[in-house]
């Protein structure tokens, strides 16, 4: 953003969104394959999925390719249809139990295979699982998550309405939903909200007045203080009647929500998505690299934001380029970066997979409320927002 007064608008969608539901199932076949590798003795590092999942009105059907210890159809039934209920689908529409379950995965191409694994193909390296642009994008709008406000609130609202959803404070609320949170910026400093819309899907008998009155108090507790003047505008359900939704309302698809699992548009996007893919997959790995990369500048307290690109090539180990952006006032400290962290993290499909510890069962918890921004755990998830890399680049630079 060149200006420094402006409003910028982002939006988030909850689990229950239908696409959500299809990126939940696809990440958790990719846990399952790990999973099963790891407890069979397999080398995780073998690990290969690319799961495709659709949702419609009591159907998914999954698709792709694998490679991994053997999984069974009624393995990756199981858990599709436990996702499913974890979400919360018992609706007549779509119902974990009920829902017709079809899988059609099938063996990774030994082509893409020969290009990617170490001592194949015409490279000793392990190479790319794809070719590619990557971006990595981190701000001080936000404290510790380090993430554009408009983005981040937007996922706090939903992620706080399906606490309250799940924990039974309120039992009249349903699985999908959408946010969108306007902000707006003075001096480049994110001041206030000017406008919020919440559509949340709800069981019959409300009306979108009964659905403010429950949601509106949520949205209040979630935002910084002074943030919701007498001037900032509500749109609740402003449909009014959101009975049927979910699979049932909209067929869903992995990977349609790319610019809510990153940075809500405030920085570029490379346009691959991330959901069902293994790590070997830079569209996935490499995003998360360079937004650990970005996240540890700004964290460093060199510069308020830093936008990283990285490319590759199918089958070829090291990035074809690495950009990195800061403001004007730090365009040296910005080519000093690009020499800089290569030697600081190896940005090889191998080095990024060691250095985040990403052959792990680590990716459910990812397909809803953003892939950043996040806190990391103890079990692995999240490990590219931390931010244990500051030391190094300030030495460094």
């Amino acid at each position: 953003m060149s200006r420094t007064s402006y409003t910028f608008t982002s939006e988030s969608v909850s689990e229950g969104h239908p696409d959500k539901v299809s990126d939940r199932i696809s990440d958790e076949i990719v846990d399952l394959y790990f999973r099963k590798s790891i407890a069979a003795g397999m080398s995780p590092w073998d690990v290969r999925v690319a799961a495709e999942t659709l949702t419609t009105t009591n159907k998914v059907v999954i698709a792709g390719e694998t490679r991994g210890k053997d999984v069974s159809k009624d393995e990756i039934e199981a858990v599709a249809r436990a996702a499913i209920k974890d979400i919360g689908y018992e609706q007549s529409g779509f119902h974990h139990a009920h829902a017709d379950v079809d899988v059609l995965l099938h063996a990774q191409s030994v082509d893409i295979a020969a290009g990617v694994d170490e001592g194949t193909g015409l490279h000793t390296e392990e190479g790319a699982g794809d070719q590619g642009i990557m971006f990595g994008y981190a701000c001080s709008d936000v404290a510790d998550a380090l993430m554009p406000a408009p983005v981040h609130y937007s996922h706090q609202i939903l992620r706080r309405l399906a606490e309250v959803r799940h924990d039974g404070t309120e039992p009249m609320l349903e699985p999908d939903a959408k946010s969108q949170v306007s902000v707006r910026y003075d001096n480049g400093k994110p001041v206030e909200a000017t406008a919020i819309v919440v559509s949340t899907q709800h069981k019959d008998g409300l009306s979108s007045a009964d659905i403010s009155d429950i949601v509106k108090p949520y949205i209040l507790e979630t935002l910084p203080e002074g943030w919701i003047t007498k001037d900032t505008v509500f749109h609740i359900n402003p449909t009014g009647k959101f009975v049927i939704g979910g699979p049932d309302g909209d067929a869903g698809l992995t990977g349609r929500k790319i610019i809510v699992d990153t940075y809500g548009g405030m920085a570029p996007h490379g346009g691959g998505a991330f959901s069902g893919k293994d790590p070997t997959k830079v569209d996935r790995s490499a995003a998360y690299a360079s937004r650990y990369l970005a996240k540890n500048i700004v964290a460093s307290g060199l510069v308020d934001w830093a936008n990283i690109q990285l490319s590759y090539a199918i089958g070829v180990a090291e990035p074809t380029s690495i950009y990195v952006e800061l403001d004007s006032e730090h365009a040296a400290l910005a080519q000093k970066l690009e020499k800089v962290l290569p030697q600081l993290m190896s940005l090889t499909p191998r080095g990024i997979r060691s250095h985040l510890n990403l052959n792990q069962p680590i990716y459910a918890r990812t397909a809803a409320y953003g892939h950043f921004g996040r806190t990391p755990t103890d079990e692995g998830e999240f490990s590219w927002e931390k931010t244990d890399l500051v030391d190094a680049i300030l030495k460094a630079v």
